[in-house]
């Protein structure tokens, strides 16, 4: 009896560390279904914030690709603006020397309306000369002819003598 005594008491200490095992593996147990769910959790977390990162990561994507757009539309806006100024230049240099052309024209035809004028006057000048020595002509027309009147009475006077 003592031993059947000596083996349930030993049976109970075993009993008991078992027990304690038990409890001390549920506790580990409890503690890495925490853990578990605790890591769960986080896993969760994380791959809820990397579907939000990707999310922002394509719309920055985007946003770079529309940046990119739009710096080559400038690219091409600041070409075309550089090809619009020059042509500017160009055509303000060619309105600068259509200006210059067109003063030269209006000077020179100031001084071909001068010349004219003064042409005019040299014109009606002459003619009034030639007026005056058509008139002297034809006064000195009729004195040739009263002159020649005159000497024919007079050879006329002399042949009847």
């Amino acid at each position: 009896m003592d031993r059947i005594k000596e083996k349930m008491a030993s049976l109970r200490v075993e009993a008991d560390e078992s027990h304690a095992k038990v409890e001390e593996l549920q506790g580990k147990v409890k503690t890495l279904e925490q853990e578990t769910l605790q890591k769960e959790h986080e896993i969760t977390s994380l791959t809820h914030k990397n579907s939000q990162l990707e999310g922002e990561v394509e719309k920055l994507e985007n946003q770079i690709k529309d940046l990119k757009a739009g710096a080559e539309e400038g690219t091409t806006a600041t070409t075309q603006n550089e090809t619009l100024q020059r042509r500017l230049q160009l055509l303000e240099e060619e309105a600068e020397e259509a200006d210059k052309n067109l003063r030269e024209t209006n000077d020179k035809l100031r001084q071909t309306d001068v010349k004219a004028g003064h042409f005019e006057r040299k014109v009606q000048a002459l003619e009034q000369d030639r007026d005056q020595w058509e008139q002297k002509y034809e006064d000195m027309a009729k004195k040739y002819a009263a002159v020649q009147k005159e000497l024919e009475d007079f050879q006329q006077e002399i042949g009847n003598m």
